[in-house]
């Protein structure tokens, strides 16, 4: 049972990244996201992923796979965002 619960849980949780990208998109900015935070997280799942689909439990595969997949939809519309609308300067 707590195996099943687990596996139900790695593959719903990175679906959680589905409501980040639609503000993302709906607002078409990133201005009230941190870069640092974004770029840090998509490193770490980069760094994370190899083990995670290497591994021999089911849960950690998938959620590898479902998180390098929805964190860098998150983390690419981050970045080009704020490429595309960049800050402006506050005025004096």
């Amino acid at each position: 049972m707590a195996n099943e619960i687990g596996y139900w849980a790695s593959v719903i949780l990175p679906f959680f990244n589905l409501p980040l990208i639609w503000h993302l998109v709906r607002r078409k900015s990133s201005q009230d996201i941190s870069l640092t935070w974004a770029g840090g997280v998509w490193a770490c799942i980069v760094l994370m992923t190899p083990r995670a689909i290497s591994s021999p439990d089911a849960a950690f595969r998938v959620f590898g796979w479902l998180n390098i997949v929805l964190f860098s939809v998150v983390a690419g519309l981050v970045f080009w965002l704020r490429v595309r609308n960049p800050a402006k300067p506050p005025s004096s």
